[in-house]
């Protein structure tokens, strides 16, 4: 099987991603992110590389979920079905040009008919990691990257913001393949007790998934 993690900057879905693969036993795709070189670009100067962003990560997005969807039992970090997400609100930040995001979704929607020719079509399950907006700032500033910081950057941290509240809508519109979402502020994964119960609602989410399959055999 197939599943697909999304959520927020800083809200732990790496960390979720390397749990869930190490216990189904499968391999992690995790997000391009400390290899990525145009991301500390970006967020110094985002209407400059804000397009140049975007491809960037759609292009290494494309391939992952073609390698996955073309293998057995992967765990995505991240996926190309919300890529859009992010440039859609660069757009609306107008760091992204409305000319740039027609190209863009252009290319976006001729690689998704390239999907449908695979013979798995899409993933299995979406696990999506939510917390508050308190929580996600803490843990951005808990990680690290200085590129990151938003203490003397109020446009960041309204970005920031405007991400948070647009991942709820997507999670809500969200409808290629079955949904979970684990609540992430709730159940810390730094306390192993939490880990074996955000797996164990995984585990639920899959065995009603292959239910129905097992029923027709």
């Amino acid at each position: 099987m197939v599943i697909i993690t999304a959520g927020m900057i800083g809200v732990g879905k790496t960390t979720l991603t390397g749990k869930i693969a190490e216990h189904l036993g499968t391999k992690a795709f995790f997000e391009p992110v400390g290899d990525n070189p145009v991301l500390p670009l970006y967020y110094s100067n985002p209407k400059q590389y804000g397009f140049l962003l975007q491809i960037y990560f759609l292009n290494k997005r494309f391939s992952m979920i073609k390698q996955a969807l073309s293998d057995d039992n992967n765990v995505l970090d991240r996926s190309i079905y919300e890529d859009a997400l992010f440039t859609r609100e660069n757009n609306a930040q107008g760091n992204i040009t409305d000319t740039e995001l027609a190209v863009y979704l252009k290319l976006l929607n001729n690689m998704m008919a390239e999907l449908d020719e695979l013979p798995k079509k899409a993933p299995d399950l979406l696990v999506y990691a939510d917390s508050d907006f308190d929580t996600i700032k803490h843990r951005i500033k808990k990680r690290g990257r200085d590129y990151e910081q938003f203490d003397d950057n109020p446009g960041l941290q309204e970005y920031y913001f405007k991400m948070w509240a647009a991942y709820k809508k997507w999670f809500q519109e969200y409808d290629v393949s079955p949904k979970i979402k684990i609540d992430l502020q709730k159940y810390d994964l730094s306390d192993p007790k939490n880990v074996t119960i955000v797996l164990g609602q995984i585990d639920d989410a899959l065995a009603k998934i292959r239910q129905p399959q097992s029923e027709t055999l």
